[in-house]
């Protein structure tokens, strides 16, 4: 009985190892910090694939370029040292072209059009991840962007010669197109960059604004609304493969729900930023016609040279989306 009741135990402690090894463990680095709309928005995902799993699937959430910095992120689900990542898909422009689409200036300024470009844009994204051994699960878009500054700015000419802090190849060509000097600065390396002097305006969101505290240091904020770029959270193939079937269920149903929330979470803050940043004395301004005018220009020629680039599958996106307009 002693022997019997020994084995049982024994194999009790056993099948709970197996249960307790069989918990699957993944790592999501991500560039911004505990603040930011889309962390907030992933630790609920973080929160809901384990719960939807069962605890089957544990993925670790490292903010704020602690694990990864933001341009590392994507060849980190690539190469599989992270299973699963959020990254800023215009960091990537130089790889395809389809990466820069939703950081054109002014192609598509408000959540309605955003999401449309999306829907417009998704099944090439997705081919292009999937070549590179990836799959999308969501994406969400930043708030609307516009321009930081402490000088008046009431045309382009206004922003020669200015250091710019570009933090994508796009952002990189809209500096070369408005004759400013681009710097490259990721957001963890803003609040520095400004105190500093490295840098002195830059286009951003409201969100990446308050983040950073950019008040302490610029105190002008032009609301040019130029576009709303996203972030992706990507999953290494061969490791969503691996998943079983509960897994993968419990991955993809909570995704389905974060880019939702996330979504809404977004164009709900937009306003709330904005009144944190007036809050702490930075001027919102209406940005003038004849500035608006000039940055219309300056979305139209990285329009015309993103289809010559992106060929006839980038115009068939063009099309799509300009139809469902």
């Amino acid at each position: 009985m002693k022997k019997t009741l020994a084995l049982l135990t024994a194999t009790g402690a056993a099948v709970l190892a197996l249960n307790v090894q069989a918990a699957t463990k993944w790592d999501l680095p991500s560039a911004y910090p505990a603040s930011n709309l889309h962390t907030e928005n992933l630790e609920q995902f973080v929160k809901d694939v384990s719960k939807l799993s069962n605890g089957e699937l544990q993925i670790t959430l490292h903010n704020n370029a602690s694990l990864y910095k933001a341009p590392e992120i994507k060849r980190a689900v690539q190469g599989n040292q992270a299973q699963i990542g959020e990254i800023l898909l215009t960091n990537y422009a130089n790889e395809d072209p389809i990466y820069a689409l939703d950081g054109l200036p002014f192609l598509a300024t408000g959540y309605d059009a955003s999401w449309k470009l999306y829907q417009a844009q998704k099944e090439l994204l997705n081919k292009k991840l999937e070549s590179q051994g990836m799959t999308l699960l969501y994406t969400v878009a930043w708030p609307p962007q516009g321009i930081y500054a402490n000088k008046d700015i009431k045309t382009v000419d206004d922003l020669k010669g200015l250091k710019w802090r570009a933090y994508s190849p796009v952002t990189a060509r809209i500096a070369e197109l408005v004759g400013a000097q681009p710097v490259t600065i990721q957001q963890s390396e803003l609040a520095q960059a400004m105190a500093t002097g490295v840098v002195e305006a830059f286009m951003t969101s409201g969100s990446t604004g308050w983040d950073t505290k950019v008040y302490e240091y610029i105190k002008k904020f032009y609301d040019t609304q130029a576009w709303l770029p996203k972030n992706a959270v990507i999953v290494n193939k061969k490791a969503f493969d691996s998943l079983d079937d509960n897994s993968k269920k419990a991955l993809l149903q909570a995704g389905e729900e974060a880019e939702k929330r996330g979504w809404a979470l977004s164009k709900e803050k937009t306003q709330w930023y904005l009144d944190k940043l007036a809050e702490n004395g930075m001027d919102i301004v209406k940005p003038s016609d004849e500035l608006m005018s000039g940055m219309d220009k300056v979305g139209d020629t990285m329009l015309a040279e993103w289809i010559k680039r992106a060929g006839p599958d980038g115009q068939k996106v063009i099309d799509t989306y300009k139809a469902g307009n």
